[in-house]
This record gives structure tokens, sequence and C-alpha cells, in this order.
């Protein structure tokens, strides 16, 4: 039989922890890190089961965006409902025409310019973009008669601080613009960010982006161009790198790399 008292008998870790007085340096730092670890378990479960919600809510907000800058938004109806008199198409850019390839429903366009499959580095990038995307899904919005009223676009481009993500809304001649929002961007407030500004955003209504030689002619500045004030946005007072930007962009997508077959085919009735 042993003659070793229990009491003096050798510890195990876990009794010597727990032994520690509680203001110790182990026990400290034991707790510091278990608070750490079910906190972020407990984010990390709230931000899973909250995904399906955003996803929703992100849909929401990209339509009633869509619904605002074609002028038919009306708070009082339900989003989805007002939404339904949209035709989502998926555009091929370099044909302009209509591509059955995809479900214009499910098509993802960040997700299609950020895979090299349907995508292409741009070695020529005003608009500051990195890749374009082959696909993009434009909106077509139509008459009690059937025919095209206005066609909206999505347009992107590199701000002063980050990429600017909106629509542009074109009447049904793919000419004169009915009016400009973007839904995502962080510009700095005050400054850049008046792009949101209801009174910035109203002066594009009825400016027009090609002369009528079919060249090219709208511009973000300070200084009307020679072509004359129908193509002329001011620039945002105190933001003259996000006034670059979207002048940039705007040029970039109503260019030969946007946006431009698609509305010669629109105008040609080819759409």
């Amino acid at each position: 039989m042993s003659d070793q008292d229990p009491q003096n008998a050798p510890k195990g870790p876990i009794e010597r922890f727990l032994a520690l007085p509680p203001d110790s340096v182990g026990k400290t730092i034991f707790v510091a890190v278990a608070v750490c670890l079910v906190a972020s378990m407990i984010v990390s479960s709230a931000a899973v089961a909250l995904r399906p919600a955003q996803a929703v809510n992100a849909l929401k907000d990209k339509q009633v965006n869509i619904l605002q800058v074609a002028g038919v938004h009306d708070p009082e109806v339900d989003v989805i409902e007002a939404f339904s008199v949209f035709e989502p198409h998926v555009l091929e850019l370099a044909t302009g025409q209509f591509s059955d390839a995809f479900d214009p429903a499910t098509f993802d366009d960040r997700a299609a310019a950020d895979d090299p499959a349907t995508s292409q580095a741009l070695e020529n990038d005003p608009a500051g973009i990195g890749r374009l995307s082959d696909y993009v899904t434009v909106y077509l919005l139509r008459d009690d008669a059937g025919e095209i009223d206005k066609v909206i676009l999505p347009i992107h481009g590199y701000g002063l601080w980050s990429t600017l993500y909106g629509f542009i809304a074109l009447e049904e001649n793919g000419n004169d613009i009915f009016g400009l929002q973007f839904y995502d961007h962080a510009e700095t407030p005050g400054l850049g960010a008046e792009v949101d500004n209801p009174r910035w955003r109203a002066l594009w209504n009825g400016a027009r982006l090609r002369d009528d030689a079919g060249a090219l002619q709208i511009t973000v500045a300070k200084i009307a161009p020679a072509a004359g004030d129908e193509y002329h946005i001011d620039a945002l007072a105190g933001a003259t790198l996000t006034s670059v930007g979207v002048d940039n962009l705007i040029k970039f997508w109503m260019g030969e790399a946007g946006y431009a077959p698609f509305l010669e085919n629109l105008k040609a009735g080819g759409i």
C-alpha cells in the first residue's frame, strides 16, 4: 500500500488549471479565446441562416432601382408585381442579340464577369472594370400596344473609391436617355456619393448619347462639349474623380465594346 498522501499526489493539467487564481494569465487567455470561439460560431450560424433572406432583399433592391430608373416605381405596389411588366433578356454584347444560352431569371452578371469562360480581360479598360462579361442581363419595358417603350441597361465602372453599379434607361430609339441610377457604390458621402442626389440624376433625363452622324458625344464634365448641351451632364461639385469615373463608364458601355451593337440593332428594328 502506498504511503503517499492523496492530497499531495501529482495533479493533472486540468486540475492545475482549475487551481489557478481567477485573474491569472492562463485563465484570462482561456476565457478570451473561448468567448471569441463561441461568438464566431454564433455569427457564422446567423450569417448562414440569414443568407437566403439577404439574397431576396438584394434582388428586391435591384428590382426597385430598375423600376425607379424606368420611372414606374410606386411604393404602394408590390415590387414583384410591379417588376413583372419588364422583360429580362440575356444579351450577347459582341453580337448585340439576345442569347438563349442562359436563363435570364437566374443569370448572374457579376459572376459571369469573374468567370474566364464567360468573360475576357480588358487591355483597354477606361471604366476600370478589369474583365468584361460576354453576356449581360438587359430589361425591356413595353407600352400597351406591345412596342418597346424603354430599355434598361446595367452599367458599372470605377469611381474614386469603389466600383459603381447602376442602370441607364433609354427611350425606344436607343439614343435618348430617360434616367440613370446607381444602386451600389462606396463613394465619399457629400461628394462622390452625390451620384445618388435626385437633382443630379434628373440632369440625365432628356440627354442624348449620339449626334445625328452617330458619333458618341455624351459627356460628364464641368464644360459642355462642342456638340451641344443636350450631350452634357454637369460634373459633381468637389468630386472630380468620381465624375471622371462616371464619364468613362458611360462612354465605355455606350461604345463599341459595350452596348453599341445592341443599340444599332434596336435602331434598325432588329430587337
